[in-house]
């Protein structure tokens, strides 16, 4: 069985602090299965009738694998969708799919599918220059969440305490990109620098851990950026909130964040592309174990 990663760097750069593509390679490996990481970039779109079946990669015709796996998630670019669409046409499964990956890229988009299904969410606004900053104050008060539309691990996400940060913010922003569309979101309070991550393979739950920032006074919450993590157990809402949302956006890998609230959670991003490593450190899944299984019984090669 053979699979492909899609990922910025190609498997002869990965050093050994990319925890998820090590962990991948050594999965794969225990699983009988021939793992590439492959940058997007490496190849070469073709869309001639007579080479419909061919994949080119670094000027190489390729064999084609049994199935991708794509790591870029919020980075994924028009090139990488391009070639994700691609392998599909030809037959190749993607975990996730191309629409999947694309749905969830746009944070906008994933708010506005979630509140059109009554999942509950905080209240959220788009903005482009010039911000009509009187209509912002009158729908939401400070602290508030100020997003760029696309990032991950915490990049892009900012929290104005007072009117006059948020005005400084959006100053920055403007002068850096004018042309930029911002999310803005409402504090949940209960949640500040907390938040759940809930790992989801074929649509069920394999793991959840606890984030707290690592700075008493932080909001983010991120592993990535020095959180701190903690097994955390699974509720019937917890699981029905993540579980509703790999099905409406047909996701075989997510990563979906909650947020505390009084009476619940509140959905806070959902990932195509989720790292890990500190999911793995606190819960016992394993979790390129559990992707390769899933991917195996999907392919109808469990027991090969």
């Amino acid at each position: 069985m053979e699979g492909w990663i899609l990922y910025r760097k190609p498997d002869t750069h990965i050093s050994a602090d990319v925890y998820e593509m090590n962990r991948f390679q050594e999965s794969a490996k225990a699983n009988g299965i021939n793992l590439r990481i492959i940058p997007p970039e490496d190849f070469e779109i073709t869309v001639f009738p007579e080479e419909r079946k061919k994949v080119i990669i670094n000027g190489e015709v390729t064999p084609l694998p049994d199935f991708i796996i794509p790591r870029m998630g919020a980075g994924t670019t028009y090139f990488a969708l391009a070639v994700i669409r691609q392998l599909e046409k030809l037959g190749v499964y993607s975990l996730n799919s191309s629409v999947a990956v694309e749905s969830v890229k746009d944070k906008l988009y994933t708010q506005q599918i979630l509140a059109q299904e009554n999942i509950p969410m905080p209240q959220t606004m788009m903005v482009k220059f010039p911000v009509d900053v009187d209509l912002v104050t009158k729908h939401f008060k400070y602290p508030l969440i100020l997003k760029t539309l696309y990032g991950a691990q915490g990049k892009g996400v900012f929290m104005p305490r007072s009117h006059d940060e948020f005005l400084k913010m959006l100053e920055l922003v403007e002068i850096m990109n004018n042309e930029a569309s911002l999310i803005i979101q409402e504090m949940i309070t209960p949640s500040f620098g907390r938040d759940l991550r809930v790992f989801t393979v074929g649509g069920r739950v394999v793991a959840c851990m606890e984030r707290s920032a690592a700075d008493p006074g932080g909001f983010k919450a991120n592993f990535s950026q020095g959180g701190k993590v903690r097994d955390f157990p699974v509720d019937d809402e917890i699981e029905w909130l993540a579980t509703t949302i790999s099905r409406l956006f047909e996701l075989d890998v997510a990563g979906v964040d909650l947020l505390f609230d009084d009476d619940g959670y509140k959905v806070c991003e959902v990932n195509s592309s989720p790292g890990f490593r500190g999911i793995e450190s606190v819960c016992p899944a394993r979790i390129p174990d559990e992707i390769f299984h899933y991917i195996k019984v999907r392919l109808g090669h469990f027991g090969k």
